[in-house]
């Protein structure tokens, strides 16, 4: 099963977000429980059908401590089962927020750090998936993988990030975590620190406007000059 199926799975299993207990949001806060690994898989659900992956210590077996990877990485990180795919799940409950996501104003970062072992192509990915009321997907965000290329066929995590708004009319979110392996028998997927915070979207000031204004109205002359 590849990254694909599985975050097709994670919009099916949505559907049960009140039987699994969806985390309620929190403006500014890291919603990823347990996103360092450094308490087990607590907080983590896995897929029907599905390896969820596993918490290790970071070691000779797995990433060492002076390898890439987060300067506050703790003592464990993920690490994908021997099966082809593992994977995991949290749910958030943003309906608390709908005021704010109802104006497009409410902006999310997602970062961590994932990466691999060597020159093997097995990877992590994080796949967010943004739920209506009716439990359809009308948005979504994605972090990583990073390949070998990425890490120069070293072993270790580098850092990723990705940004945005929360489309109008989300009331679920589903956070997926999933290792796949491409090469020999373990699956060497990794991933350490994941965060997913929610935040208000800057509302620019009078003078952001003004300068806004000005520099259209100074693009419209340039391109009047041009076509003259």
């Amino acid at each position: 099963m590849n990254h694909k199926l599985i975050t097709r799975g994670a919009l099916a299993l949505s559907l049960f977000a009140a039987g699994f207990g969806a985390h309620a949001a929190t403006l500014g806060q890291n919603l990823i429980v347990n996103g360092n690994a450094e308490g087990g898989v607590a907080g983590w659900t896995a897929f029907a059908g599905v390896d969820l992956f596993q918490s290790v210590a970071y070691g000779s077996n797995w990433v060492l401590p002076s390898q890439p990877g987060p300067v506050d990485r703790g003592s464990f990180l993920f690490a994908g089962q021997s099966s082809p795919a593992s994977a995991g799940f949290q749910l958030f409950d943003v309906s608390n927020l709908s005021s704010l996501i109802a104006t497009g104003s409410a902006s999310f970062k997602l970062d961590g750090y994932l990466g691999g072992w060597t020159s093997q192509g097995d990877n992590a990915l994080v796949y967010v998936s943004f739920l209506d009321g009716s439990n359809t997907e009308i948005g979504s965000a994605t972090l990583g993988p990073v390949t070998p290329a990425d890490r120069g066929n070293q072993t270790g995590l580098l850092y990723r990030q990705t940004q945005g708004f929360l489309p109008v009319g989300t009331t679920t979110i589903n956070l997926s975590l999933s290792m796949e392996r491409l090469n020999s028998s373990d699956n060497d997927g990794y991933a350490d620190n994941l965060s997913f915070v929610i935040n208000t979207a800057p509302v620019p000031e009078p003078e952001s406007y003004a300068l806004m204004g000005l520099g259209l109205g100074l693009l419209a002359v340039v391109r009047r000059r041009q076509r003259g």
